[in-house]
């Protein structure tokens, strides 16, 4: 019998899903994946699905030990500062987002007073690192591809893949990103389907074909037999050739501009100017709308 409950919390605006992890005995936990609501056409945050995860922790009388970030997302901002703001935890996202950091001060021309050294998290993960939520063991995979930086969490029975993997009729994520390869996510999720088949499977995002409502929870042995990218017998030359004919069809996500240069900072905002107001960079004519 696992030791742990999880809540999730699916945010309908960017279909992102967080976790609230518990272990059971201890009522400690960890938040997986926050997120910040943002109005791109008023440029205004709000609290409402980190609120709505906050009151589940409130009522539950449970104490946040971590708040865990699979990578630095391209679609939604994070909630992760302002989550440790109200209820405290260790910000903690896999070491490689120096590599995320550096390209994107970059491209936003951030300079100096921008470190791409990780120091915006409390604890920077290594590949296999073994950390613990109450006395519940936690397991840091790293699983790049989708992004250079990316994370998965194996806690007891349960693996959390962040984008590496999709429920089953919806596939995997995308490698067209700065530091993304078809080939290395290819590997990275084979990874996670070499974990015990009876695993359970918890994806980041779900965008539900019509058919049926949003869903989030699967099993390795289920993404085995029938993910529609990597199901069994796909080779990983079959996968590349597939993820790349479609990464070359795709938009940008919608807020991957406004997002990473707060993600990249652990969800804090830029630092206000001296008119006391906040500011998003959108470069212009850098990043590649459409690739055909």
């Amino acid at each position: 019998m696992s030791r742990i409950s999880i809540q999730s919390f699916f945010d309908t605006t960017t279909g992102t899903v967080s976790y609230v992890v518990t272990d059971a005995a201890s009522r400690r936990a960890a938040i997986i994946d926050p997120v910040l609501d943002y109005d791109s056409k008023s440029g205004h945050t709000s609290t409402k699905s980190a609120d709505a995860l906050l009151d589940y922790v409130r009522a539950n009388e449970i104490t946040v030990e971590w708040i865990l970030e699979t990578h630095a997302h391209a679609d939604h901002l994070s909630g992760a500062h302002y989550v440790q703001e109200q209820v405290g935890g260790k910000i903690a996202i896999g070491e490689r987002i120096r590599e995320v950091q550096a390209t994107f001060k970059q491209l936003y021309n951030l300079g100096p007073a921008f470190l791409p050294d990780g120091n915006q998290f409390d604890h920077l993960l290594k590949d296999g690192e073994v950390f613990h939520i109450g006395d519940v063991k936690a397991t840091a995979l790293w699983v790049p591809g989708h992004t250079p930086a990316d994370l998965a969490y194996v806690i007891e029975d349960a693996v959390f893949t962040g984008d590496t993997l999709f429920m089953p009729d919806v596939g995997t994520a995308r490698a067209d990103f700065p530091g993304g390869n078809a080939h290395t996510l290819y590997r990275s999720i084979h990874r996670l389907l070499e974990l015990p088949s009876e695993t359970r499977v918890f994806v980041c995002h779900d965008y539900p074909p019509e058919v049926r409502d949003a869903a989030w929870e699967t099993t390795v042995a289920e993404q085995r037999a029938s993910n529609i990218h990597v199901r069994d017998g796909v080779s990983e030359d079959e996968f590349v050739a597939l993820r790349n004919a479609r990464d070359a069809t795709l938009e940008m996500p919608t807020l991957i501009l406004p997002s990473i240069q707060v993600n990249i900072r652990a969800g804090q905002l830029p630092p206000a100017e001296d008119n006391g107001v906040a500011y998003l960079r959108i470069p212009l004519n850098v990043l590649a709308q459409h690739r055909q």
